[in-house]
């Protein structure tokens, strides 16, 4: 029998992804900002969840003024890495921007949301394993060689397809 599905059914019936946001922020030096999580064992870069009806800057845009009290405009995306579904967790996509070199007066302009961040550092992109779950550094990575190449990447389980 051949069952026709209303849109509300098919809308309902496809599967749900979750979506993160980062922005990728550097000093002078191309050290990566990370921050300190404080519900968290290991290191983060600024972002986080995309709310329902919010596209995946405008998450990266709200995370930062929340986590950093930055207005930022991102540049381009940098990257976008899938992983599959996980025990407790749902698929999900998350989604790289640049934030460029945040010196002197944008740097300045940062304030830690005590709530949620511990600290922050600019770490060496060499030494971002020793921060980050395993993870997020090979994601991490990937964003900072397109950046340097000018390009985007995208990644499943943080390697380049």
């Amino acid at each position: 029998m051949d069952v026709q599905l209303s849109q509300d059914d098919y809308e309902r019936a496809l599967p749900r992804k979750r979506v993160a946001a980062g922005v990728l922020f550097f000093d002078p030096e191309g050290r990566v900002l990370l921050v300190d999580p404080v519900y968290k064992p290991l290191w983060e870069i600024p972002g986080g969840a995309v709310e329902r009806d919010e596209s995946p800057r405008a998450g990266a845009v709200r995370e930062v003024k929340e986590e950093l009290g930055l207005d930022c405009q991102p540049g381009r995306l940098l990257g976008v890495d899938w992983r599959g579904a996980r025990p407790g967790r749902s698929e999900g996509l998350a989604f790289v921007f640049d934030g460029g070199v945040l010196g002197g007066d944008r740097l300045a302009g940062v304030r830690l949301q005590p709530e949620e961040l511990g600290g922050m550092e600019f770490v060496p992109v060499d030494r971002l394993r020793e921060r980050l779950v395993e993870r997020l550094a090979v994601r991490v990575e990937a964003c900072v060689r397109a950046r340097q190449q000018g390009l985007t990447v995208y990644l499943e389980y943080g390697v380049p397809v």
